[in-house]
């Protein structure tokens, strides 16, 4: 039979293994083994883009997979295809699978309040990217990172009111009706031509932000308008880079003949400007990863941000454009 421990040792058997487990759970894991605490909860974003209508968007799309990878942020990114059917969709589904935040790219101003409302109510922030949405209700999106594109349209006019050398007339490529791009742009470049009376805007048609429509809608206005046209103002470069093409397929020389006015300042326009087919660039920067997952993380630590905020942009042109070219980034 076997003999049971003494009375007198079962206490210190028990002190013994009470300093044991102590041991073990003080003791701390070595860094990167499996024993170690798990890391904080991974954030996952979804991005509804508007689509891959040119450089500029390319290069925004960029900076938002990059910067999200570099922090570690599981980002979704939905191509909306420059439809708004598919963003709301996007919108939608993104709802429904539970991301911890929402980056929208919107095409229109309008037409959000439904899914805005319904992002809200699923406790799911949402920061509105680039261009600006139109609401009732302010609260239904937390912030806006984006770009001043009234400012930009003022700098294209107030660059043209001092180097148009005497050329007056304006034809004008607008970006996708209906966005805010192209609205500011158009607006604020009209009301700072009313102090030059001497300008005048003969002409207005949409390429929707691409260069393929540029140059159709630049080889329209040629044929309708022929030797008048005496300035370009584009909503975008790739609208720009595509009226280049149809100006020089016309026998006209760019950037002398016919002056081009345009926003962006992508890396393929400030090499037309150093070339001398493009006049003028407005930068508008798309690098918006930084900002904008630094305006999420700390929307979701619970604090404040700007409701709004934008880039400074410059003008770039034969002045400082072959300067900024080797460091350029998109």
């Amino acid at each position: 039979m076997k003999k049971s421990p003494s009375p007198l040792l079962l206490p210190l058997l028990a002190a013994a293994l009470m300093l044991v487990g102590c041991g073990q759970k003080s003791e701390a894991p070595a860094s990167g083994s499996a024993a170690a605490p798990a890391d904080k909860k991974k954030l996952t974003v979804g991005l509804v883009q508007t689509g891959a209508e040119g450089a500029w968007r390319t290069a925004n799309s960029n900076s938002m997979r990059d910067e999200a990878a570099k922090r570690g942020i599981t980002l979704k990114l939905s191509d909306g295809q420059s439809k708004q059917e598919n963003q709301l969709a996007a919108v939608r589904s993104f709802i429904a699978q539970g991301v911890d935040a929402i980056v929208i790219a919107p095409i229109v101003e309008t037409g959000w309040d439904p899914v805005l409302t319904d992002a809200k109510k699923a406790k799911i922030p949402v920061v509105i990217m680039d261009r600006m949405v139109k609401v009732a209700d302010q609260s239904l999106y937390v912030a806006f990172v984006g770009s001043d594109f009234a400012a930009e349209g003022r700098m294209a006019a107030d660059w043209l009111a001092k180097n148009a050398g005497g050329r007056t007339k304006i034809v004008e490529l607008q970006g996708e009706p209906g966005s805010s791009a192209a609205n500011d742009r158009q607006t604020a470049f009209a009301a700072a031509l009313k102090d030059h009376p001497e300008f005048k805007i003969i002409d207005s048609q949409t390429g929707n932000f691409r260069q393929a429509e540029g140059k159709q809608v630049m080889e329209s206005l040629l044929k309708k308008h022929g030797k008048e046209i005496q300035i370009v103002y584009s909503h975008n470069d790739d609208m720009a880079l595509g009226a280049i093409q149809a100006i020089e397929e016309a026998g006209f020389k760019p950037g002398k003949d016919i002056l081009i006015v345009s926003v962006d300042a992508i890396e393929a326009a400030l090499k037309a400007i150093v070339a001398g087919k493009m006049n003028v660039s407005v930068e508008c920067n798309p690098l918006f990863g930084p900002k904008i997952y630094d305006t999420v993380e700390k929307i979701l630590k619970g604090e404040s941000v700007p409701k709004s905020s934008a880039n400074k942009d410059q003008v770039f042109d034969a002045t400082n454009a072959a300067a900024a070219l080797p460091t350029r980034k998109y």
